[in-house]
This record gives structure tokens, C-alpha cells and sequence, in this order.
């Protein structure tokens, strides 16, 4: 129960952080942004997508927050992720984490670092467990990787959860509205 409030409270609190990143799309020129060397184009708003869930990654000191277009909020809402449906796309945004200066037991997001997009589609991409793989780093968003084999780094990371549709997220549990019925 605690690791599950946890998440929820990291995922309150840095769904607030992108809020900025929403409303500053115009003067990051996001519209201009260059493809990944794959190919595969940064998701027009995705910064308005919701969030399936958060993260912490004590070995970098990050935290991240896992979008989801709404594809693949459905299927995280209604536990169908094993696999993924066709047309998911997974969006991570990633922070260093920061000490929060009024509060130094809280752990906030700082400088952002780079957002990752997983694209389902097991006929395009069939050489990467049906994903297709895209990073663009920092807040100008520029593409990650010299050629089109940075996939191969991307799909490699993700061979121990080959069995979990190639996914480490885990979407967080959301508690049920009642109906005013």
C-alpha cells in the first residue's frame, strides 16, 4: 500500500511539472522539431496526453513520467497490456532529480533531460518486438542518435521485460469514481 501511494503522490506531483512544458510549446518551437533518424516524428501534443504512470530511477537519479495517447490510456485503465494494442504510443518525459529547497525530503523534478516515445506496431517494426523506438534530448528536443540504429540500443534495454509486450511500465492504480447514482 505505501509503494502504491508513493507512486501515486511522485505522479501528482510531477504531472504538475509538465504544465510548463504545455504551455511554453510555442517558444521551445516544438513544431519545428526534426525527426528521430528513424524516421519516427515527435507526437504532436503530446504533452496533453495523461499519465499511465511515474517512475524512479535510483542508478541515474531520474524521475520519469509515462504519458500515454488514448490508445493506450484505454488499455492501462482496463489492464489490456499484455500486449500492448496496435496504435499504443508511450511517452516518457525524464528530469534529474532535485531536493525540493523548502521541503528537503521531497524529491522534485529538476533540468529536463529527454523524452521517449514507444510506437506499437508489430508489422512496421517487426525487427523491435513490434515497437518503434524515438528520444529526442533536452528542452529543444533534438533528435537522439547518428543513424537509425540507436533502435538497437533502445530494443536491447528492454530484452528483460520481453515477456511484458517489451514494457517496463507498470501502469499505477487509480482509484474508481463512484457514480452519483
Amino acid at each position: 500500500m505505501k509503494k502504491h501511494l508513493n507512486s501515486l503522490f511522485l505522479t501528482s506531483i510531477l504531472s504538475l511539472s509538465l504544465l510548463p512544458y504545455a504551455s511554453n510549446a510555442e517558444n521551445q518551437n516544438l513544431d519545428k522539431v526534426e525527426a528521430a533518424p528513424n524516421g519516427i516524428e515527435l507526437p504532436k501534443d503530446y504533452q496533453n496526453w495523461k499519465i499511465i504512470s511515474s517512475s524512479h530511477r535510483v542508478d541515474n537519479n531520474s524521475l520519469r513520467v509515462i504519458l500515454g495517447n488514448d490508445i493506450a490510456v484505454k488499455a492501462s485503465r482496463n489492464g489490456k497490456t499484455n500486449p500492448w494494442p496496435e496504435g499504443s504510443i508511450l511517452a516518457k518525459m525524464v528530469w534529474k532529480e532535485g531536493e525540493l529547497p523548502t521541503w528537503n525530503k521531497a524529491i522534485v523534478p529538476e533540468k529536463f533531460i529527454h523524452a521517449e516515445f514507444m510506437i506499437k506496431g508489430s508489422d512496421k517494426y517487426v525487427k523491435t518486438g513490434g515497437w518503434g523506438f524515438a528520444r529526442w534530448l533536452g528542452l529543444n528536443q533534438k533528435p537522439y542518435g547518428k543513424d537509425a540504429n540507436f533502435v538497437q540500443e533502445c530494443f536491447g534495454c528492454h530484452t528483460p521485460v520481453k515477456n511484458n509486450d517489451w514494457v517496463y511500465t507498470i501502469p499505477s492504480q487509480l482509484p474508481m469514481a463512484k457514480s452519483s447514482k
